[in-house]
């Protein structure tokens, strides 16, 4: 039976393949336009409107900087940079509103910006990262947030001097940060970031730089500068520094000077010149400590013995100068030990005058004068001594160099030559890094010798010459129950360029312990104290009451203990410090 025709089915059929055939036609066009919106796309944004793309140094995670314990002393955190995409903002007021209530900011001067015809507008250079993550949380597609490494100290001011700080830049300066900026910062590298916020950025890594251990220890570093600031408050002393130091091996086991800053906020201090440390680079003239130096070296020539006498006068009329002891006394038939117990500056001139002038230098050169220590910290200062040949030297300076006017060294300086006394004649060069690590790479710092200016024997005459200093002496305010002293003040006057001032003195003091077998050598130097003329009534007391707990975080046995130890057969080295 033959079906029925459907008129309308067979239209819709005939009409179907041109359907078809147009579906394709406009689905082809459709792609094609695509395509070439795509292409032009690109082409604005890669030619027209460059700066939607910008290149950023980024750098690497910054290596960490500890004490000898492993106490962190310097860290990476992260602040964010907010910009801004205005053309993708919606509803430019609720925006502005949000930012300005989180960022701090004006809020008419971020309605300003995020109706701007610019294609991106930086918001905030840095904030820290609370105020970032708050930014994040808005979840707008027009916002731009970069993540910015600062570096951190968490121990705020302490040891400022000593650890420098990292600028803006993210380069480190001054102190360990500058010295080993290189080793610190690792490899940093170059990177395209688009301000298109659908764009992801590359997650690629840098490099990590090494970390620096350092051969301070954090809690004797506090207790410095602790002490210090008691000092200066007491005294009225201006500036002051306090050094301790191993002298066997040269390593810093804290060094502290005020005023100082917070390398957190380095940018606060009014005068760029505390960033500086002045226990490496500020030059001083060190007063009667130098008549141990002096003593030392013309013992060691042979210009003069251990019972070696003069007849003191109370003056020495030589060279166009008059020399004065500090009391302007005369104190007749004196001895070399009677010569430093009394701080004579008759003695020490007349002894230099024994020596002459090549020999006396010659040995002042092999105490480091003049020259850099080397110490590894930024910023070191070579100190002053004109030497026969200069135009700035005079037959005068061979008797007051003496007793340590006249010449100038920085307090670093002045506790690696007295060092050499406690360490047998055996000069060491400062640390401060005991080790970097790198990965798997450990670099350990090996103690230097900068040479052997005198013989064990001189630098044990010496030793014990500085003790009766102490036990018998002007300097007797330094004794230590329990431990034997060996130690010198100084007071120096201070040099202008019309000559010396009347009002004001630098007063030090350097002093190891225990005497025969130094674990430790300090310096006290304090600038302009108000409370006494002499270095042996001002300085001579800080340094008791800083041994005294010096010794307890050293843990080092009292002289009785001591004794008991090696009497028993035991070894005082093993005694853990």
């Amino acid at each position: 039976m033959q079906q029925a025709s459907n008129p309308q089915l067979d239209t819709f059929n005939a009409r179907l393949p041109f359907v078809i055939a147009g579906m394709v036609v406009v689905s082809t066009l459709l792609i094609l336009k695509l395509f070439s919106f795509q292409q032009l796309a690109s082409d604005v944004l890669n030619e027209l409107s460059p700066d939607y793309n910008r290149t950023v140094n980024l750098a690497s995670a910054r290596g960490i900087v500890y004490d000898h314990t492993g106490q962190r002393m310097a860290v990476n955190t992260i602040e964010y940079r907010i910009g801004i995409s205005p053309n993708l903002v919606s509803n430019p007021q609720r925006t502005a509103t949000e930012l300005a209530s989180i960022l701090g900011l004006d809020e008419l001067q971020v309605f300003q910006a995020v109706t701007s015809d610019d294609p991106w507008v930086l918001l905030s250079p840095r904030v820290n990262a609370v105020v970032g993550q708050q930014v994040e949380q808005l979840d707008m597609v027009s916002l731009t947030i970069d993540k910015i490494p600062r570096r951190s100290y968490p121990q705020g001011a302490l040891a400022a001097h000593i650890l420098g700080f990292v600028g803006g830049d993210l380069k480190g300066y001054y102190g360990v940060e500058g010295k080993f900026q290189d080793q610190l910062v690792g490899r940093p590298r170059s990177e395209i970031i688009s301000d298109i916020p659908f764009d992801l950025p590359s997650d690629q890594e840098a490099d990590r730089g090494a970390d620096v251990y350092l051969t301070i220890d954090r809690d004797i570093q506090y207790l410095l500068e602790s002490e210090l600031a008691l000092a200066l408050d007491e005294t009225g002393a201006k500036r002051g520094t306090i050094i301790v130091m191993n002298p066997r091996t040269g390593d810093i086991l804290g060094m502290a000077s005020l005023p100082s800053f917070d390398p957190n906020d380095y940018q606060a201090v009014p005068d760029a010149k505390d960033w500086n440390d002045p226990a490496t680079s500020e030059q001083y003239e060190p007063g009667s400590v130098m008549k141990v130096l002096t003593v030392a070296a013309a013992l060691d020539k042979g210009a003069i013995t251990p019972g070696f006498t003069y007849n003191d006068q109370g003056v020495l009329d030589k060279a166009g100068i008059q020399v004065y002891n500090w009391d302007r006394q005369a104190h007749g038939l004196v001895d070399v030990t009677g010569i430093l117990v009394q701080s004579l500056n008759v003695g020490a001139a007349t002894i230099s005058l024994q020596m002459g002038p090549s020999d006396f230098y010659s040995y002042m050169s092999k105490f480091g004068f003049g020259r850099l220590t080397g110490v590894n910290v930024q910023g070191e200062a070579p100190g002053t001594m004109h030497v026969p040949g200069d135009s700035d030297w005079s037959e005068s300076n061979l008797l007051t160099n003496a007793y340590g006017q006249g010449m100038a060294v920085t307090p670093l300086q002045m506790i690696t030559a007295i060092g050499a006394i406690a360490n047998d004649g055996l000069m060491m060069q400062p640390n401060i890094v005991q080790k970097i690590v790198k990965g798997d790479q450990v670099s350990l710092s090996q103690p230097i010798a900068l040479g052997r200016p005198i013989s064990a024997d001189t630098a044990h005459i010496v030793r014990d010459m500085m003790v009766a200093v102490v036990n018998n002496g002007v300097d007797d305010g330094a004794r230590l129950p329990g431990y034997t002293v060996a130690g010198k003040t100084g007071t120096a006057e201070i040099a202008t360029p019309v000559g010396y001032r009347s009002d004001a003195w630098i007063m030090s003091f350097i002093g190891f312990l225990p005497a025969d077998d130094p674990q430790a050598i300090v310096l006290i130097k304090l600038d302009e104290p108000q409370t006494g003329r002499w270095a042996s009534q001002v300085v001579a007391p800080l340094f008791r009451r800083l041994a005294e707990r010096l010794v307890v975080l050293m843990e080092i046995p009292n002289d009785a203990a001591r004794q008991a130890i090696t009497a028993q057969g035991g070894a005082v080295d093993a005694v853990k410090r």
